[in-house]
């Protein structure tokens, strides 16, 4: 197995930010697996993300590995600087394993500039065929993460192994293949690919009409609370500067049609309440007092209103990723404004109700015009509003309903109101991944009306920019031959201008990958078995056709098989339906207007006590 020491580079390290942090870990290389991970993005995107903590400590809890961190630095490789390890100041290339976790698409492009500033070639192809300077192989490289988990082909060619789905499980496993399998690469992969969950691109071929086409099963955890999902590293140098983040639930069962991340992470799977308590209880004694709840949408969480009274008389500080509305947590929202934050966030993500049924988003005007009223009567400095616009169906008169959805918030909250307005982009695995993009002029001229109609009412507008949600689709909906695109284009030379003309010169025609596709034909993610039925994609679209909500999956719901992503065990976990924790829908799916189990169960349990009351 190929093993070094700790040497002098001669380089200075890279960052100073490891100077205030707290939960670094240092090991002496010798003996030891060593594995770079990285976020392909900056040191404060990076160290902002829980998942990326969670594999540091995943990785060093074994005692034969050492794991550090390699960071992208904009304008660090036309400078020529050396790609070096966070901990100890490794080159890339010195690694065993190189380890990409990868969020969105856009950081495809951090991926290759990183490559190229290691030295290491970027295609596996030219690795399996070559040797560093002094015989060693080359780090065997591989990825995860949402941004590859349901399309991994854009960027296929350039990783060994590339795991579809949660990581928790699959990393102690991989390890133990490493520790026998590292002196004999190709042997190594060869056994990747017999295992669940992880993709080979050299060995697997992603066309479903090829007579050796494979699918690769999406790994998902069953039991979260098996795993502590908190922060393991704290720095003042991110986006939640020494904030004890706390995954109280994973997946959202909201069913909204274009979110990647809601069938991503399905099915819904909560912490529960005891373990989060004592999570934060230890964060507060040591001192950490800002507790941040992560969840595709906090609110959803069962218990949620308990755990914001219980963390706020602990003395915590409370911050939220994202809410929902319907039903509204008082109890939460009290809190967060009570103990500091400064920002409540409301994603209506469409201005009409028609639209909103579409988009399968159920919020009603009435509810989140409610919580924007607490927002007034509860003192938040600032609120925020996120729509997308370009929706499929969407109007000028969905547009203007934006406005007059802005200005009615405006009446009721006297503060400063910013909103943004995220141009739709179609996403593998989503009852929308057949749809197209709105042309970018258009999507330009409708940013152009909410800015006008919006500006005499003090309202921040900010509008990100359809050029690049192009090249976001693209990337998303992309195959393999994207990835000569990435490679054509020179290290610091990236633009919507030459990424474009790059697919011009590969032969690549944008709007192939921008439009409408047909219903059923084949697409470039097949490869990925999401485990949600194209059957049941199929179903929503037909729904969306005439304006209707489909169905949900509340964390404690159960019985259900209609979307196929639950097995059969985990469907019946509770045993027959009249066993079932919330009141059922007859044994049936939940409709997605109907999402109150427990607000139901609160209201028998409490004789009808308000939210109000609840959270004095």
């Amino acid at each position: 197995m190929k093993r070094r020491t700790h040497r002098d580079t001669g380089f200075p390290s890279h960052h100073n930010a490891i100077a205030d942090e707290h939960g670094v870990v240092h090991k002496d290389w010798g003996g030891r697996i060593s594995v770079a991970l990285t976020m392909p993005n900056t040191y404060y995107v990076g160290m902002s993300s829980l998942a990326f903590q969670l594999l540091y400590w995943m990785f060093n809890c074994e005692d034969d590995v050492v794991g550090e961190r390699i960071f992208w630095e904009k304008g660090a490789a036309q400078a020529g600087h050396p790609l070096l390890s966070l901990e100890s100041d490794m080159p890339a290339a010195s690694f065993d394993i190189w380890a990409f976790t990868i969020s969105w698409e856009m950081d495809y492009f951090n991926v290759l500039e990183l490559l190229r500033q290691s030295g290491i070639p970027p295609l596996a192809a030219d690795r399996h065929e070559s040797r560093q300077w002094d015989g060693s192989p080359w780090p065997l490289i591989i990825a995860g993460g949402p941004g590859v988990t349901m399309n991994p082909e854009p960027v296929a060619p350039f990783f060994d192994a590339i795991l579809i789905g949660e990581g928790e499980e699959a990393v102690p496993n991989f390890i133990e293949l490493c520790r026998t399998g590292l002196e004999d690469p190709a042997a190594l992969v060869a056994e990747l690919d017999r295992t669940p969950g992880w993709y080979v691109p050299a060995l697997r071929p992603s066309n479903r009409h090829h007579p050796h086409f494979r699918t690769v099963q999406r790994l998902w955890v069953r039991n979260l609370p098996d795993y502590d999902t908190s922060s393991t590293l704290y720095t003042p140098n991110t986006e939640f500067g020494n904030m004890h983040l706390m995954e109280i639930a994973r997946g959202c069962g909201r069913g909204c049609r274009f979110c990647l991340a809601g069938y991503v992470y399905r099915p819904a799977r909560e912490q529960p309440l005891e373990r989060l308590l004592k999570s934060a209880e230890a964060a507060l004694h040591n001192g950490y007092t800002k507790i941040g709840l992560v969840s595709a949408a906090v609110s959803d969480h069962t218990q949620i209103d308990e755990l914001a009274i219980a963390l706020q008389r602990m003395g915590a500080s409370l911050s939220a990723s994202s809410m929902r509305m319907d039903p509204i947590s008082v109890p939460l929202i009290k809190a967060l404004a009570e103990t500091g934050a400064r920002t409540l966030t409301v994603a209506p993500e469409a201005g009409s109700q028609r639209l909103r049924n579409v988009i399968n988003k159920t919020q009603t005007e009435a509810q989140m015009m409610q919580a924007i009223a607490l927002a007034q009567e509860f003192n938040f400095p600032q609120l925020k509003l996120y729509f997308m616009i370009g929706h499929p169906t969407e109007t000028d008169d969905d547009i203007q309903a934006i406005i007059d959805f802005v200005v009615a918030a405006r009446k009721l909250f006297k503060r400063r109101i910013a909103i943004n307005a995220t141009p739709f982009v179609p996403k593998a695995h989503t009852p929308f991944q057949w749809e197209g993009m709105a042309p970018s002029a258009l999507l330009r001229q409708r940013q152009k009306t909410i800015h006008q109609g919006l500006a005499r009412h003090g309202v921040d507008v900010r509008a990100d920019s359809p050029d690049w949600a192009e090249v976001q689709a693209v990337l998303s909906r992309g195959d393999r031959a994207l990835a000569n695109v990435l490679l054509a284009i020179p290290s610091g030379a990236l633009s919507v201008r030459s990424f474009f003309q790059s697919m011009a010169d590969q032969g690549l025609d944008k709007e192939s990958y921008t439009g409408a596709w047909e219903v059923g034909a084949p697409l470039p993610w097949d490869i990925v078995q999401s485990g949600v039925s194209e059957n049941y994609f199929h179903y929503e679209l037909r729904l969306t056709a005439n304006n209707q909500t489909g169905l949900s999956c509340p964390p404690d719901s159960a019985g259900c098989l209609a979307c196929q992503a639950c097995d059969q065990a985990w469907a019946f976990r509770y045993g027959a339906n009249n066993k079932r924790p919330v009141p059922a829908a007859k044994g049936g799916p939940w409709r997605a207007e109907d999402w109150q189990p427990w607000t139901r169960l609160k209201a028998e349990k409490h004789a009808a006590v308000s939210p109000i009351e609840l959270a004095g």
